[in-house]
């Protein structure tokens, strides 16, 4: 799984800063005032082949005690919590105060690997100006600019060797099993993915177990059913109702995130009685963007009226519009309704992801999509496609060669996808084409 970061410290020492350096995004606002960032904010980062999960949170006052500054604390202590390891930033040029020494005393009573970055150190020596802050008990501090990039790869390489257990770069996790479909179930609180899983399990009797070696209680159930083995992620853990004290144990974002990028199809579970919400939408975007096969539920169908069920269905067309070639279920998890056609989707949503698309086959339906319509001439050439062949499975991928590719609308891309999705049959999984234009040798 992707290991996970935190960056921690008081208001306005460049925490979103750094935050956009290490995802490569704007995503967070940046202004020069204190008090922009209240809430967490996730985002993925890459360096080298190792990927990562950034967690910018908002100014933190350990001891606030009530107001806006209480929440916004509760939310660091959870990013703190989900992490693996803590980058706590100060500010180079405003040196230490009391707030980062309530900050560095927290950290150390809670043991979790942290280190000390001193941002806006650009044109600054690691001499007299960073030794105040050695107070703080945590070790070496290491100066960063978040602004200009200074010291970011070399604080990226130190936060990593601090996790415990983390493999080694370029050490792919290996299967746990072949043939076994790793399905992930995502959504929000209380939208019955517990009791929708205990449906599962109690209608197929099947023996659930945990399996060791997770450090963030993500609980893996294999089972069997119809000859396919499967093996069921989820994010919450299969608890009793009455164990489970609060919503924040029930859903982590980073759970959900990890959960997601270690399956193979992820079931989007939705609440027939609330509707299609934000934070739907964003699990639904992210699932889109990390590329894996989904099959869409909505749970609770029973208890919702004629008229809930016209309004469900319009904002389905509205904010879920990017998973068309998603499979729709209308379940009830709680009377086991309609719950054997969802196992026909996730199948079939597996197979269409991992299948082998042929050269010919590919470069014939590009050739025939071709004469049926070409792409629409831009400036003095019109794209001249030749050939395509398959560049990936988990999602499909097509890669075509030609020449003046880079000038292909949107509009255009889609009609191929429309085209290679119904000539294989892909249903339930993103494709992905690129574009690759030949060189021209006469260029110069």
């Amino acid at each position: 799984m992707k290991p996970v970061i935190a960056l921690v410290g008081r208001p306005n020492v460049g925490k979103s800063t750094l935050f956009n350096r290490l995802t490569s995004s704007r995503d967070a606002i940046v202004a020069d005032f204190a008090g922009l960032t209240r809430d967490r904010h996730y985002g993925n980062g890459r360096q080298g082949k190792r990927e990562y999960i950034v967690i910018d949170t908002g100014g933190f006052e350990p001891k606030a005690s009530e107001g806006i500054y209480k929440e916004m604390a509760k939310q660091t202590r959870q990013a703190v919590a989900e992490s693996d390891v803590v980058i706590f930033v100060v500010d180079a040029r405003a040196g230490i105060n009391a707030q980062d020494h309530e900050i560095a005393g927290y950290l150390r009573r809670l043991g979790k690997p942290t280190l000390l970055v001193a941002n806006k150190a650009e044109g600054m020596t690691e001499g007299v100006q960073l030794v105040e802050f050695f107070e703080l008990g945590l070790g070496e501090v290491m100066p960063v600019s978040g602004a200009h990039g200074q010291g970011i790869r070399t604080m990226l390489d130190t936060a990593m060797e601090r996790i415990p257990g983390l493999p080694p770069e370029d050490q792919e996790e290996s299967e746990l099993e072949t043939g076994v479909i790793r399905l992930a179930v995502a959504g929000r609180p209380n939208v019955g993915k517990s009791t929708l899983i205990n449906a599962w399990l109690g209608e197929e009797r099947l023996v659930a177990f945990d399996l060791p070696g997770t450090t963030r209680d993500a609980i893996a159930v294999p089972f069997e059913r119809s000859g396919q083995k499967f093996e069921l992620i989820d994010t919450a853990g299969i608890r009793k109702k009455g164990k489970v004290f609060e919503a924040i144990e029930k859903f982590s974002v980073v759970k959900t995130l990890q959960a997601i990028e270690n399956a193979h199809v992820v079931l989007l579970l939705l609440d027939a009685t609330q509707g299609v919400t934000d934070q739907d939408a964003h699990i639904a975007g992210y699932i889109l963007e990390s590329g894996r096969a989904v099959v869409i539920a909505i749970n609770k169908w029973d208890a919702v009226d004629a008229y809930q069920r016209q309004q469900i269905e319009r904002q389905i067309e509205t904010r879920l519009a990017f998973l068309k070639f998603a499979s729709l279920h209308l379940i009830s998890a709680q009377k086991r309704q309609g719950l054997g056609p969802v196992w026909k989707s996730i199948t079939q949503a597996h197979a269409s992801a991992m299948r082998k698309m042929s050269t010919p086959v590919l470069t014939r339906l590009l050739m025939e999509a071709v004469a049926f319509q070409a792409p629409i001439r831009t400036g003095m050439f019109r794209p001249k496609m030749r050939y395509a062949h398959q560049g990936g499975m988990n999602p499909p991928v097509i890669v075509i060669h030609g020449n003046s590719l880079e000038k292909v609308p949107d509009a255009y891309t889609r009609f191929l996808e429309g085209r290679f999705r119904k000539a294989f049959d892909l249903v339930g999984t993103p494709l992905r084409i690129e574009f690759k234009t030949s060189a021209n040798p006469f260029k110069e």
